[in-house]
């Protein structure tokens, strides 16, 4: 246990941009280098004039000045003040430490979200790397002055909600506090207290975000991806009247001025429906109809930028090839992935097949919902969905079928005869968009670790 922790109150509002930071709160190295040397200079500057001192008098100033040197030179000071920097910083990395274990857990019992329990988890385990022995050894909570003070602010949270909410306050106060006390000695505690800190408002936003959309993308089997074919409106209104759930337009050749009609089309025929509307690559065009998402490739806009640009709300999606790619949409925040491509596609031109063995990692381990993709369609649907997809993702297979909303039912037929494991780590073998409220357990992702 720290001097205090767990009985600040972290009610106060955040000052999210406070203007008295240089660099984001972080001192540059200059800058440390030039307090040095004023204290250096101060010390060495110190001087004492006695004008014909006797001997008696020269011992008296020697006597002096030794007092003068164990008690009120720079160093002296500073080390009295290091110490109570340190029993302050042992403090505020257990408070920050704390809070990050109560708003974890309630992630992953209450939200049933492992993929925001990873970040949390990676960010516990950086500030506990950083909890040196010296800083657990200047405490001494019999000489702290508040220990024990509450508030009764802390009596009146009977909400889940409203705990998490006061223990991310709690990590936001201690992470300043280490980030402010920490930049003369310990500039590297500074500078990852600063960057967690920011990273931890932007979860914060997602953990406190409107949860429907991400509950309806957990429901979602069969993902629609359109290509520029005749008809498109005629054929996306026959797959959504036949069951699907979630549309994404993709048109990499349309001028602008036709594809903002076209996203606006297709946006009103999901809404309609009750689907979700993803658009391929373009955040700007998400935006200006208000679609419920963006899909991103390996190399488009960083998933941060976007996040910072669409919300918290908003789904983001990620093409990835790899588990090392997976893994970094799990970290950038991505709320599902595709996965592939299984088979060669004249839709990837040039992209080699990754086959199963991809897919079957992914079914092991992603905490995201998945959707296979790349030349899926009736021949192989149930081959790729018992080899372990979350779902899976289709353009020809729809999009140039004779009978679009026949395709989509025999496709979403073959979805529900086989079980996803995202799904199964919650104990179901089957949802439905109104059911599916959960993720799936922390559990599969922590191996249950504390």
């Amino acid at each position: 246990m720290g001097e205090t922790p767990g009985n600040q109150p972290a009610d106060a509002p955040q000052n999210h941009n406070a203007g008295d930071d240089h660099d984001n709160g972080i001192v540059g190295n200059g800058e440390l280098h030039d307090a040095a040397v004023e204290i250096i200079l101060g010390h060495r500057h110190r001087i004492h004039v006695v004008l014909q001192p006797s001997e008696a008098e020269r011992a008296a100033a020697r006597s002096d000045d030794r007092a003068m040197s164990s008690s009120t030179t720079p160093g002296h000071h500073r080390s009295a003040d290091q110490a109570a920097v340190e029993r302050l910083l042992d403090a505020n990395l257990d408070r920050a430490r704390e809070g990050l274990r109560v708003v974890e857990d309630w992630c992953r019992f209450g939200r049933r979200r492992p993929d925001l329990v990873m970040r949390l988890k990676d960010f516990r385990q950086r500030l506990g790397q950083a909890h040196a022995d010296r800083f657990k050894r200047a405490r001494h909570s019999a000489t702290d002055p508040a220990a024990g003070m509450a508030h009764p602010a802390q009596r009146e949270r009977p909400a889940p909600q409203q705990v998490v909410a006061a223990n991310c306050g709690r990590v936001q106060e201690a992470l300043r506090v280490i980030e402010e006390f920490s930049r003369q000695d310990h500039p590297a505690l500074a500078v990852d207290a600063a960057r967690i800190r920011y990273a931890f408002y932007d979860l914060e936003a997602r953990l406190l975000a409107d949860g429907t959309r991400l509950q309806r993308l957990h429901a979602a089997r069969l993902y629609l991806v359109t290509s520029p074919v005749k008809q498109l409106e005629a054929v996306v209104a026959a797959a959504l009247a036949a069951g699907v759930r979630l549309l994404q337009y993709r048109d990499k050749d349309c001028e602008d001025a036709l594809r903002l009609r076209r996203a606006m089309a297709l946006r009103d025929r999901c809404a309609e429906a009750g689907a979700l509307f993803i658009v391929n690559d373009r955040v700007d065009l998400a935006l200006a109809v208000e679609a419920d998402g963006v899909h991103l490739g390996q190399g488009d806009m960083p998933p941060a930028q976007a996040r910072s640009l669409l919300g918290p709300d908003r789904l983001i999606g990620c093409s990835t090839h790899c588990m090392e790619q997976l893994r970094q949409a799990v970290a950038d925040g991505c709320d599902y992935v595709g996965v592939g491509p299984i088979h060669a596609t004249p839709t990837k031109p040039g992209r080699s097949a990754v086959g199963l063995s991809y897919l079957r990692e992914a079914a092991a381990w992603s905490p995201i919902p998945y959707y296979a993709i790349g030349g899926i369609d009736h021949s192989n649907a149930a081959a790729v969905l018992a080899a372990g997809a979350h779902g899976i993702a289709v353009v020809r297979a729809v999009m140039e079928a004779e009978d679009p909303a026949s395709s989509c039912r025999d496709l979403l037929a073959n979805g529900v005869d086989h079980p996803s494991p995202l799904l199964q780590r919650l104990g179901r073998t089957g949802v439905s968009a109104s059911t599916a409220t959960a993720m799936p357990s922390a559990t599969a992702v922590e191996g249950g670790e504390p």
